[in-house]
């Protein structure tokens, strides 16, 4: 780290065992933010001021008007552009330290192979499941720790995936891919603007945590599942365990346990 690197990033450097070495792995990192709308805004932005030092961003979507109300890496001018080039431009305002890629495509079985493989961990900040089980599959085939989280109306919920962990599920233990879903979107339900604000920042410092590693600990979700009822402000930490049956990590989760 240069003397420049060590004033901006200061305040982490005072924290109880978040020291030069924490930092220094969140510099080298490279993460994958799928969504750049409620939920990757603050989150893009957060991992790109504590110094992620590679963050591709993948969106199919425009920014719109209706998204100004929550998706705060956007503005008013970048209305109709891109929302992974205005998040990147954001980001690179903020810090034009951290190397940024912004993709107008989506995600899905196809190209997130490549992607998923070329990141250290993967922030899944879609809006859709037939998007959230694609990411999750790549992830556990690539064996990349995965930040997912979800908000619309007034809920949210929030965990990370960690395939390397033979206690932590996947995303298909909890959410089984044949379980008939029906997508609830924002614009039939609404959803409360700092709602996304907090569960995007709590996806992007769990993320950290597990990418930095202070004090030798990774994120405490990985075996929990976060859930949030915004009008309450009740919150509760499940505990979950992986599901021998999973279609996608079952059979990864039964090899590592056969492995002497």
């Amino acid at each position: 780290m240069n003397d420049q690197q060590l004033q901006r990033y200061a305040r982490h450097l005072l924290l109880d065992g978040f020291d030069i070495d924490a930092q220094q792995r969140l510099l080298d990192a490279r993460v994958l933010v799928v969504g750049a709308g409620g939920l990757g805004s603050p989150a893009l932005l957060y991992l790109a001021a504590a110094g992620v030092g590679r963050i591709r961003v993948v969106d199919p979507d425009v920014v719109d008007l209706t998204n100004l109300q929550r998706q705060i890496a956007h503005s008013d001018a970048r209305v109709g552009q891109p929302k992974s080039a205005s998040a990147a431009q954001a980001m690179s305002a903020l810090n034009p330290g951290v190397a940024i890629e912004a993709i107008q495509g989506r995600a899905d079985a196809g190209t997130l192979p490549a992607w998923v493989e070329d990141a250290d961990l993967v922030l899944d900040c879609s809006d859709n499941f037939a998007t959230r089980q694609a990411v999750n599959a790549a992830c556990v085939a690539a064996r990349r720790p995965l930040a997912w989280a979800a908000a619309v109306g007034w809920s949210a919920q929030a965990g990370l995936f960690d395939p390397d962990d033979a206690q932590s599920p996947c995303y298909a233990c909890l959410f089984p891919p044949e379980a008939p879903v029906q997508d609830v979107a924002c614009s039939l339900m609404g959803v409360f603007a700092p709602l996304v604000g907090q569960t995007g920042v709590l996806q992007a410092g769990e993320a950290i945590r597990q990418l930095a590693r202070p004090g030798g600990q990774g994120s405490p979700l990985a075996r929990r599942l976060w859930m949030l009822d915004g009008h309450s402000l009740q919150t509760e930490l499940l505990g979950v365990a992986p599901r021998r049956d999973c279609p996608v990590c079952g059979e990864k989760l039964q090899e590592r346990n056969q492995t002497p």
